[in-house]
């Protein structure tokens, strides 16, 4: 290599220095280690940017839909604000609502005789204009009033519209 450096030049180079049409492999470490360094760095960033999603995944689905967009909010408009929000409120446990209020409807389905997930009858009014065609409509105007008339016996049993004995 000192046949082709210039007279004046120093003749003890550093390691670094490479002869022309060598590989530079300094630079080569140095990329590889920059690239390891950035993907490292956003792979940090981005699972501390996740981290209340993560902490809301836990919790009840509606409060883990408002966390993640809440997420995606502050990763695309910059403001870290929305980010705060949803990690004060993966941080709150939200009172479950909707078990009670389903046994509630469960309970009234089965005061009511309804199956649970049985489709709900009907109203009349519905059925008598849902005829098939050509059978002729019944007469809605004139309800008959013998059968609302009728007198019960004393011994028959008056359960009402409620289904209980002694229930009007």
């Amino acid at each position: 290599m000192s046949e082709l450096l210039h007279p004046n030049a120093p003749h003890d180079l550093p390691s670094f220095i490479t002869a022309p049409g060598d590989t530079d492999v300094l630079m080569v470490v140095v990329g590889v280690i920059l690239l390891g360094t950035v993907l490292a760095v956003g792979n940090i960033y981005l699972r501390l940017h996740t981290l209340p999603e993560r902490m809301a995944h836990r919790s009840q689905k509606l409060q883990f839909e408002i966390v993640a967009v809440l997420g995606l909010l502050a990763l695309f408009t910059h403001m870290h604000v929305f980010w705060v929000a949803g990690l004060l409120l993966a941080m709150i446990d939200l009172p479950d609502f909707s078990t009670p209020l389903r046994s509630i409807a469960g309970s009234v389905a089965a005061i009511a005789g309804v199956q649970p997930g049985a489709e709900a009858p009907r109203p009349p009014h519905d059925i008598a204009t849902a005829v098939a065609p050509g059978l002729a409509k019944p007469d809605l105007a004139k309800p008959d009033l013998a059968k609302a008339s009728d007198k019960k016996e004393p011994g028959e049993d008056d359960a009402g519209a409620s289904g209980l004995p002694g229930h009007a």
